[in-house]
C-alpha cells in the first residue's frame, strides 16, 4: 500500500466525496525516520484526511475546494512532537518511565504523572520518596512480566508486559482490535443540520466551528491543534486539580485554554454552556469518566442536537481491556511493536517507534472524523460520535506493512520545518503544520497559553 492508497481507504470508510481525493498532493516515500515500520505513511495519510475533510467541510459552506499538498518528511517529523522553550529541549519521559527486564520478559511502566509514578513503586513495595531507578530494576527482575501487568491494572495503573505479534494477536483483546476498523462515526440522534455561517474564499475551511477540547495527553491535543490550524475556534479545559506535562505548550498552539473544575456543580454548569454553543465535543479521559458526570455522547446530543462528539480510548470500545488506562508507548510494547523494531535491528532488544506515532496519527484521525461528521451533519442532520483508539490506529499501522532497511537511515534535519512563535510559557519552537492549503494557509494566531489564562467563554458571547 502507498500513501493515496491509505489516504483513500480512510476516505471512503467516512463516506466523504471521491472527487475531492483530487485534490491531495503527497509526496515522498518511507523510510523519513529509523523504523522497520511505515510511520512516515501513517503520519502523511491521517494529516492529509484531516486538512483534506476540512477543506470539503468548507467547500460545502461555499468556498471553493483547494489543494492540500503534504510531504511525507515533514508529515513525519512533524509527528515527532518536537519543540523547546526558550531555547531548552524538554525531556518528554520521568526517570522511572520505560522498559524494566522481568523474570521471563519485559514490561513497560509509564510514570510521566507523579500519581502513576508513585502508585508504581508502592505496587513494587518501595518508598516512593526514597526509591531508585537502579531499586526499581532490581524489583522488577524479580516479577513475572504478565503477573506485573495484570497487578498494575486492578489498581489503574498504567504498564504493559512486553509481546510479540503473534502473542498480542492470541489474546482476546487483540482478537476484539483485530475486528474492528479503524475508526467509527455513528449517527447517535436526531437534528436538523446546523447552521454554520458561509464561507469567505479568504477564511480557513474551519472558521465559525466550535470546538470542546477535554484531552489530556498527546493524541487528543494534536486532534484539537489540527482543528484550530484550520480556523476552528478550540478552547481546551482543563481541571484546576490535574497535573499536566510540559507537550501541553507545544498542543495548545491556537487554542483557548480555560479551567473548569468538574468536581462542582457550578462547573458543570459552565461546561453545559459551553456544550450547548459547541459544534464539536472531544475527550479523552478514562472510559466511562466523562459520561459519569454527564457528558458522555446521548447527554451532549440532548443539550446540544446536532452536536458531534469524538471519544478516544487507549484498546476501544471491545474487548476485556476496554476500560484500561493506556499510552502509546504502552500500547506499543503489548501489541508487539517494539519487540518487531528490536528484531528488525538484529540485537533483539526491544526498541520503541521513533515518535508517539500512534498518538499523533491517531490526533489527526480525531481532527479528521470530526470534520467528516460535521460534514455529514450538515448533509444528513442528526447529532453524530466519532470513536478511535489507539490500539486501532496500532492495528492499521502494522497494515500499512514493513519498511526493508528502515532502520539503517539517520534521522533528518528538524531545522528547516521549525518556527518560533510567543508563547505563555516562554519563547516557543515547534514544528510548522505539513499540510500546506494552496489557499487559506493553515495557522495558529492564537499563541500558546498555560491552562486557566482564558475564561471559559465562545468568542462573541452566546449564539454568535
Amino acid at each position: 500500500m502507498n500513501a493515496s492508497e491509505a489516504l483513500d481507504s480512510i476516505w471512503q470508510q467516512a463516506g466523504l466525496p471521491p472527487e475531492a481525493l483530487q485534490h491531495a498532493r503527497l509526496t515522498g516515500e518511507d523510510p523519513v525516520l529509523p523504523s522497520s515500520f511505515a510511520v512516515g505513511m501513517a503520519a502523511q495519510s491521517t494529516i492529509a484526511a484531516a486538512a483534506l475533510a476540512a477543506c470539503e467541510l468548507g467547500h460545502l459552506r461555499g468556498a471553493g475546494r483547494q489543494r492540500v499538498a503534504v510531504d511525507m518528511q515533514h508529515a513525519a517529523l512533524d509527528c515527532t512532537g518536537w519543540f523547546s522553550l526558550d531555547g531548552r529541549v524538554p525531556d518528554p519521559w520521568d526517570s522511572f518511565s520505560g522498559l524494566y527486564r522481568c523474570a521471563d520478559g519485559w514490561v513497560r511502566i509509564h510514570a510521566n504523572f507523579a500519581h502513576h509514578r508513585e502508585g508504581a513503586l508502592r505496587l513494587m513495595k518501595l518508598d516512593p520518596a526514597a526509591a531508585t531507578r537502579a531499586d526499581a530494576e532490581a524489583v522488577m527482575a524479580t516479577w513475572r512480566a504478565l503477573d506485573f501487568e495484570d497487578a498494575a491494572a486492578a489498581q489503574g495503573l498504567v504498564a504493559t508486559a512486553l509481546r510479540r505479534f503473534d502473542e498480542w494477536d492470541a489474546t482476546p483483546q487483540g482478537q476484539a482490535i483485530a475486528a474492528q476498523p479503524l475508526f467509527t462515526i455513528e449517527r447517535i440522534g436526531d437534528a436538523p443540520p446546523r447552521v454554520l455561517p458561509p464561507l469567505r474564499e479568504d477564511q480557513r475551511p474551519l472558521t465559525g466551528v466550535r470546538a470542546l477540547d477535554l484531552t489530556r495527553i498527546l493524541a487528543g491535543p494534536v486532534g484539537g491543534r489540527a482543528l484550530a490550524a484550520y480556523g476552528a475556534d478550540v478552547m481546551l479545559v482543563n481541571s484546576p486539580h490535574l497535573p499536566n506535562i510540559e507537550s501541553i505548550a507545544e498542543t495548545s498552539r491556537g487554542k483557548l485554554s480555560a479551567h473548569v473544575d468538574l468536581r462542582t456543580e457550578a462547573g458543570r454548569a459552565t461546561l453545559r454552556q459551553l456544550g450547548a454553543e459547541a459544534h464539536v465535543f472531544v475527550q479523552g479521559y478514562r472510559p466511562g469518566g466523562i459520561a459519569a458526570l454527564g457528558f458522555g455522547p446521548a447527554e451532549l446530543a440532548r443539550l446540544a442536537p446536532g452536536i458531534v462528539c469524538v471519544s478516544l480510548t487507549a484498546y476501544g470500545t471491545q474487548g476485556p481491556w476496554a476500560q484500561r488506562r493506556g499510552f502509546d508507548s504502552l500500547v506499543q510494547t503489548a501489541m508487539g511493536f517494539n519487540h518487531a523494531e528490536g528484531e528488525a535491528a538484529g540485537d533483539g532488544k526491544p526498541r520503541p517507534l521513533p515518535m508517539q506515532i500512534l498518538d499523533e496519527a491517531t490526533g489527526y484521525l480525531i481532527a479528521f472524523g470530526a470534520a467528516a461528521a460535521l460534514w455529514r451533519q450538515q448533509q444528513e442532520g442528526g447529532s453524530w460520535h466519532v470513536q478511535v483508539s489507539l490500539a486501532q490506529t496500532g492495528q492499521w499501522l502494522r497494515g500499512l506493512g514493513r519498511v526493508p532497511g528502515g532502520l539503517s537511515i539517520t534521522r533528518p534535519d528538524l531545522k528547516p520545518y521549525v518556527e518560533t512563535s510567543a508563547s505563555g510559557f516562554g519563547e516557543l519552537a515547534a514544528l510548522r503544520h505539513s499540510a500546506q492549503l494552496s489557499r487559506t494557509p493553515a495557522a495558529w494566531p492564537r499563541p500558546s497559553m498555560p491552562p486557566g489564562s482564558h475564561a471559559p467563554a465562545w468568542p462573541g458571547g452566546p449564539g454568535q
